[in-house]
């Protein structure tokens, strides 16, 4: 039997298993866990997963804001590849329990529970349910809406007396690691279901039956060849990454790079600290920093210019009444996000709150919370609620630059907070999770994590000994926004690298996502401009853009429509509409303090950069 060919055969074909002897068999089962590449894996069960039942059309799995999900498993092989793909798209619990009553009290109130039915990856096995488990499913699925998931033979559900219950049967074939990956990108609209039955295994499954299920613009999963990338030069970031670590640039990071819409490499190096008791992984979040302009801030800045609030020329005294007297009045909105408004880059609001050794006044500060004293920035810190007027009114009263130019400025989006919050009535955290997090599955994005996300799990980004007196770990590095409670305009944001992905895939996909416009086509291509270039500022409005001389964000090699930003604690986060590319650095190189930079100095991220350009080959093909 020929390798590869019969492989490709069985997996459309599922049922040619039944006429093959026990050598073509072995041989089968050798092919197809070894098959030559990942990127013909991922094609082959791209091909073969079947959806045959899709009631109300519970598949794919939208509208993530009203979503609660359950996952329960069945079987007794790995389900973790399956399980961390699911949460990557959604914040889904995992329930064990073997006693039904049990099982079902803890399953009240989720919208939908996903059944995985995992057994032996051997595709001659005949895999059968137990009573057990066909009790469970048809119990589960007469009080749930349940999604079954069997990474076996469609045979299999001849086993199962009854399944008219289930709202959504999904058959993924095998339980291998891909399969299981693809079948969670199936269920949230990553890919179709293409797969047909080829023979008749009930009433319902007929012969050359198969569902096709919508497909949503959300990032889905594949191999580099799958997307014109070369492996092997992309695998020149491994040591780019542990140099940077073992030279202590920083403890460690998060790297993402996906193509076309499909993450084709993410990967966690290095530690929390140089003490190195926690590793970094994927699911960790770290302090942003300036991502924090257009991942919380920008978008929501967009939907206000989607719905006329705000043009190119709306003057600052528009925007807040509280410049109708100052020197700012006249800045319009194009000046302003263009960082061409002649503002300070920023200012030591701390500062004024301290005494000559670095300790907290107690006029500005308790140590317990209370009504005057409401505002936490950092464990036991609180500061006074009213400072936040102050604050606002530093940036009102402060002088103006003397020449109109370039300078970049942390007041900008300060400004704009305070806008966004005064013209909606609420709090920026409120409307970025009601706007984009929550609908958009960014379940590891947020301000002031401490309490929300398990500790180990929040990379620390300082040991401050000259404000906070402590190691910043769930509290924002950046001093301003520390003093608006965790939420600033311009920093505060915690993520991890898919969840900063799936945003800057939203822009790359020109305001949609998930089936959802979130924004006008027209609006980003907006804000995408650049309006100063023929001045030297290579700003876009909110976004940073390529450098327009030698030096700047980039590694020189991406295109002038890219666009993205980077972040004080040592991230970036960049898009270039012309190649399909995004990527993302996540690290802390401000731990254990900020002075030395040398991250920036060695131009990692920009080198980084460099390979993912190099890695395109659009002549790459998977061997199919």
């Amino acid at each position: 039997m020929s390798k590869n060919p019969q492989t490709t055969k069985v997996v459309t074909d599922e049922f040619q298993i039944q006429n093959l002897s026990a050598d073509e068999l072995n041989q089968l089962y050798e092919d197809f866990n070894i098959v030559k590449t990942a990127a013909l894996q991922y094609e082959l069960y791209e091909k073969a997963i079947k959806v045959l039942k899709n009631s109300n059309s519970v598949l794919p799995i939208k509208n993530l804001e009203n979503q609660k999900i359950a996952y329960v498993k069945l079987g007794d092989a790995s389900n973790d590849s399956f399980l961390e793909t699911l949460r990557k798209y959604a914040e889904v619990t995992e329930f064990s329990d073997a006693d039904l009553n049990s099982l079902q009290a803890k399953l009240k109130g989720f919208s939908t529970v996903i059944i995985g039915y995992h057994k032996s990856d051997a595709l001659w096995k005949n895999q059968t349910f137990s009573k057990e488990e066909s009790d469970k499913i048809t119990f589960l699925a007469q009080n749930n809406q349940v999604i079954l998931d069997v990474f076996a033979s469609p045979y299999t559900l001849l086993s199962l007396p009854d399944f008219s219950a289930v709202k959504g049967l999904i058959v993924s074939y095998q339980n291998a690691d891909i399969a299981q990956i693809v079948s969670a990108e199936l269920i949230f609209g990553a890919i179709v279901s293409k797969g047909k039955l080829t023979r008749t295994t009930s009433a319902d499954t007929k012969e050359n039956f198969g569902l096709t299920t919508e497909k949503l613009n959300v990032l889905g999963f594949a191999a580099p060849e799958n997307v014109g990338m070369n492996p092997s030069i992309l695998s020149r970031i491994d040591g780019i990454a542990e140099r940077a670590i073992n030279e202590r640039m920083t403890p460690g990071m998060q790297i993402l790079v996906a193509r076309k819409g499909k993450v084709i490499y993410q990967k966690a190096f290095g530690y929390h600290t140089y003490e190195k008791e926690i590793k970094v992984s994927n699911s960790d979040i770290y302090d942003l920093a300036s991502l924090s302009k257009i991942i919380g801030t920008l978008p929501n800045v967009m939907i206000a210019y989607d719905e006329k609030k705000l043009n190119m020329q709306t003057p600052l005294d528009s925007m807040l009444p509280i410049f109708k007297n100052s020197n700012k009045k006249d800045i319009t909105f194009k000046e302003l996000l263009s960082h061409y408004a002649r503002l300070q880059a920023w200012y030591p609001f701390y500062k004024k709150t301290i005494d000559k050794k670095g300790n907290p006044l107690e006029k500005y500060y308790s140590k317990v919370s209370n009504e005057n004293f409401a505002v936490k920035i950092a464990d036991d810190l609180f500061l006074r609620t009213d400072y936040q007027d102050t604050i606002l009114k530093i940036i009102v009263d402060s002088k103006l630059l003397p020449k109109k130019e370039y300078k970049y400025s942390d007041f900008t989006f300060m400004i704009l907070k305070a806008y966004l919050e005064n013209v909606t009535s609420k709090k920026l955290d409120v409307l970025a999770a009601e706007n984009f997090f929550q609908p958009m599955g960014l379940n590891n994005t947020m301000y002031n994590p401490i309490g929300k996300k398990d500790k180990n799990h929040i990379v620390p980004t300082e040991v401050d000994t000259y404000f906070r007196h402590q190691t910043v770990q769930g509290y924002v590095h950046d001093l301003s926004a520390a003093m608006q409670g965790g939420i600033g305009g311009h920093a505060g944001l915690f993520s991890n690298s898919m969840d900063v992905a799936k945003m800057m895939q939203l822009y790359l996909q020109k305001g949609n996502y998930g089936g959802k416009q979130y924004f006008s086509e027209k609006t980003f291509n907006d804000f995408n401009n650049c309006y100063y270039c023929s001045q030297g500022n290579r700003r876009g409005l909110g976004f940073d853009k390529p450098q327009l001389g030698d030096s700047g964000p980039t590694c020189g090699c991406a295109s002038m429509t890219s666009f993205g930003h980077t972040g004080f604690t040592g991230t970036m986060a960049w898009a270039d509409p012309d190649k399909e590319i995004v990527y993302i650095f996540l690290s802390n190189r401000t731990y254990p303090n900020e002075s030395a930079n040398k991250l920036s100095k060695e131009n990692i991220r920009e080198d980084i950069q460099s390979v993912i350009y190099e890695a395109i080959n659009d002549s790459v093909k998977s061997d199919n």
